[in-house]
């Protein structure tokens, strides 16, 4: 029922959060609140507007939760008057939106960032993100135009730069260990406790239950392993097995005295690669 939805809700919540591994954590909160919700309605509620209200929710929730800034309320976008004045160039608008590095939406407040992100981005109407944030038209365009205005003014319109570090050593051999397919020399590096979320599609927990996703591993050759950096982060990127096209996915590993305690990989939520800056270590 979600799958045409699910890559534009990763679209929206990625700009909402700054982040695209945080914006597949608020897809997921979403959908897993919908499927709470659903049991108190007595009908289907219009799908995509009732998906993109509770996306916006709980981005906000995230984001407070993750100390970005201070929220500022919804309500505080609603004060311009609805103005023939506050009909910007669309088609300039949605450029600036769609070239914006991620984090440069997070100095908007709320409703500004999410009306910006439903018109600029992903091309909503504006009856349309009234009724997906529960605003009026006019408090629509009065957003889009505060929002509009602030994000002209960023100088962040180019992605992040990658840091100018090497990746850990723990990173580099697990690495090394997949690529060359020695299973055993990768079991060996989990703590006892790992758990592994292979996105959208099972989790595990313990060295025994999580061995089976390197086995599933063993029978593909669509891949190799190469350390890259994504929001700051250290990830593995996931490139073709043969050729030089571009990261399809990508892996996010935490680690704990030296052994791995959590495995993120991101293989079945492909349209996460559209948003994913990532940046491959030298």
């Amino acid at each position: 029922m979600v799958d045409d939805i699910r890559p534009d809700l990763h679209r929206y919540a990625t700009r909402m959060t700054g982040s695209v591994a945080d914006g597949e954590d608020v897809v997921q909160d979403t959908l897993a609140r919908a499927c709470f919700e659903l049991a108190q309605h007595k009908a289907m509620p219009p799908l995509r507007p009732w998906l993109f209200r509770i996306a916006h929710n709980r981005a906000i929730d995230h984001w407070r939760r993750e100390a970005h800034r201070r929220a500022e309320p919804l309500e505080t976008a609603l004060e311009l008057a609805d103005d023939a004045a506050l009909e910007p160039d669309h088609a300039l608008a949605r450029e600036q939106a769609v070239r914006a590095a991620l984090r440069s939406f997070l100095q908007l407040a709320p409703a500004q960032r999410g009306c910006v992100i439903l018109k600029d981005v992903l091309d909503h109407s504006l009856e349309e993100i009234a009724a997906e944030l529960e605003l009026s038209v006019p408090a629509v365009k009065a957003a889009l135009h505060r929002g509009r205005g602030l994000l002209r003014q960023s100088p962040a319109t180019t992605p992040d730069t990658a840091p100018a570090r090497a990746p850990t050593p723990e990173l580099l051999r697990y690495a090394r260990l997949f690529n060359a397919r020695d299973w055993d020399g990768v079991r060996a590096l989990l703590a006892d406790d790992v758990r592994l979320d292979l996105v959208s599609r099972r989790k595990a927990a313990g060295r025994r239950e999580v061995g089976v996703y390197f086995s599933n591993y063993e029978r593909l050759d669509d891949w190799r392993l190469v350390p890259a950096w994504l929001d700051g982060r250290a990830v593995l990127a996931v490139l073709p097995g043969r050729g030089d096209g571009p990261p399809g996915y990508f892996i996010e590993l935490q680690w704990r005295d030296g052994r791995l305690r959590l495995i993120r990989d991101f293989r079945h939520v492909p349209y996460i690669a559209r948003d994913a800056d990532l940046v491959l270590a030298p």
